[in-house]
């Protein structure tokens, strides 16, 4: 199956460069590739690409503007984004994941993990930069208001694997892991999203973070 691509960055030669990146590989294609947020949310509604690649400073609609637009709370049928961008603060991270997006990269990881962070995030999977990954889960984890009971626990099982989502680990490692199959590690997910009302695996690693489940 190919992935379906969407770039928007105010800048042609990280437009350009991106592109031929990911259209160089065999199970990708850029299906369009704009100069700002506006046009990204108009262009993504209208092509329904599997992944959106969005910087945060563009013109008319920043990349936070336009992940919450395409991937918010509230969004019918979200689309999944990945954050790119050249500004490594805490601020923007934390803003871009809670806005919805489902990977955040920056500028300078390289094409190798450009293309590792589309295919996670196509495969519902999320990829942060290890550069940005500590300090992220440093600030998800600072002292938070306690919060209210569940009003159906998670079981023992589902617990194991949120605290290995909220660490970072692929459904297939996680299924490594805890010696489960991947189906059971994606059913076990599920029911955690249903349970917690959360859309995708980074607000379960967020919720993690925040609620204690892990230090």
């Amino acid at each position: 199956m190919t992935i379906r691509v969407l770039i928007a960055d105010d800048q042609q030669l990280v437009r350009t460069g991106f592109q031929m990146i990911l259209d160089a590989q065999p199970d990708m294609e850029v299906v369009a590739a704009v100069a700002d947020g506006a046009e990204a949310v108009s262009e993504a509604r209208r092509l329904r690409p599997d992944v959106c690649l969005l910087d945060i400073r563009m013109p008319r609609l920043d990349g936070l503007e336009a992940t919450r637009a395409l991937a918010g709370p509230g969004v019918e049928n979200p689309m999944r984004v990945v954050i790119v961008t050249t500004f490594d603060l805490d601020e923007y991270v934390y803003g871009a994941l809670r806005a919805g997006a489902t990977g955040f990269l920056l500028k300078d990881s390289g094409p190798t993990l450009l293309v590792e962070a589309v295919k996670a995030a196509a495969d519902g999977e999320s990829l942060v930069s290890p550069s940005v990954t500590v300090r992220l889960l440093q600030h998800l984890a600072q002292p938070r208001r306690r919060t209210a009971p569940l009003p159906e626990p998670l079981t023992d099982r589902e617990l194991d694997v949120v605290r290995l989502v909220a660490r970072g680990r692929t459904n297939q490692e996680v299924a490594a892991e805890l010696f489960v199959s991947l189906s059971t590690v994606k059913t076990h997910l599920g029911s955690v999203q249903a349970k917690l009302g959360l859309r995708n695996r980074v607000e379960v690693a967020a919720w993690a973070w925040e609620s204690g489940v892990v230090t």
